[in-house]
């Protein structure tokens, strides 16, 4: 009852802080308008993910003082998630260089590391929760495109990673973690999806991805098996990263500006074939739940099933993204997406 009452109050301040959000930005004059490298059609404010920050940083500070034995990692990752935010939050009012940001990225991948291994855990650990930041802030990012995906995906992988925290042994600060950050995305959900009354922008998109790889360095640990079952946790997320890692492999093979913004994602080719976005963000939804699902049934199993069953669902995705992907425009009428 308490977890479900915390929630709830997650839900409310998520709800209310992007009605805020959301004034601020009208009078700020912060709006993605549309055009050929646009993939809405209506001048739409931006930076409602602050919202989301603000929720997760109220929920970090809170656990530092109930788990005091985790309060190195909690303050590390509410440290980072500030960062990270920071640079979103400034780049969503003028454009910052793509190395720069990226350097903030290394930096609130680094303290994450760095609390990992003042918490005990081995170095790999450590590596791991590095690139998880650089990785899951940037794809998230890229897939952050069109109405309701990036929260909506943000969501459906925290609710599972709250209930495989809840399933194992201690589940303490990430399972309150994981279902905090499932709340406010459900509280910003409303005003960004079917029809997006705001986007996350880059101070959402990016917190996202830190928080998830957050709580994948809060999970890993209690995976009693070890490290050969991390490959689990990998499946909530293998919607975006599937996606992502195909279409900037593409990008580079053909010799493209890769970084650049573009509409050449599975999701982008298919929600512009049909011109809506709500069936793409529920179909990428359905996928990550059922992906869920199976995280949860398998979680038990020997260590070859589970890196078999991820192995062949990562082979499903990438079969999806071929046909999704069939017909997508040339390089040279490619749009950018949000």
């Amino acid at each position: 009852m308490p977890l479900l009452a915390w929630s709830c109050a997650q839900v409310a301040l998520a709800a209310a802080g992007t009605c805020l959000a959301r004034r601020y930005a009208l009078r700020r004059r912060l709006l993605d308008h549309p055009g050929e490298r646009r993939s809405h059609r209506v001048a739409t404010p931006r930076g409602g993910g602050v919202a989301i920050v603000a929720c997760l940083l109220v929920t970090a500070l809170a656990l530092s003082w109930w788990y005091p034995g985790e309060r190195m990692l909690l303050l590390a990752g509410g440290a980072g998630l500030l960062l990270v935010a920071a640079v979103g939050w400034i780049d969503d009012h003028r454009a910052l260089s793509a190395g720069l940001r990226l350097a903030m990225h290394a930096v609130a991948g680094l303290l994450l590391g760095a609390a990992v291994l003042h918490a005990g855990h081995g170095p790999l650990l450590a590596a791991s929760g590095v690139l998880a930041t650089l990785v899951l802030v940037n794809v998230w990012n890229f897939m952050d495109g069109i109405d309701g995906l990036a929260a909506s995906q943000g969501a459906i992988a925290a609710i599972g990673y709250g209930v495989l925290a809840s399933a194992g042994p201690e589940g303490g600060a990430a399972v309150v973690l994981a279902f905090s950050l499932g709340a406010a995305c459900l509280g910003f959900l409303p005003f960004n999806f079917p029809r997006a009354a705001i986007f996350l922008g880059d101070v959402g998109s990016g917190a996202l991805g830190l928080a998830l790889a957050w709580l994948l360095v809060l999970l890993a640990p209690r995976l009693e098996q070890g490290p050969a079952h991390w490959a689990l946790l990998l499946l909530p997320l293998s919607a975006f990263l599937v996606d992502a890692a195909l279409t900037l492999g593409t990008r580079m093979l053909r010799r493209e500006a890769w970084w650049r913004p573009h509409v050449q994602h599975a999701y982008q080719c298919w929600a512009r074939r049909i011109g809506r976005h709500p069936p793409v963000t529920l179909a990428y939804a359905a996928w990550s739940g059922a992906a869920v699902l199976t995280m949860l049934a398998t979680r038990g199993l020997d260590a070859r099933y589970i890196i078999a069953a991820a192995a062949a669902w990562c082979l499903a995705g990438g079969w999806a993204w071929a046909i999704l992907r069939a017909g997508a425009s040339p390089p040279g009428k490619e749009q950018a997406h949000e």
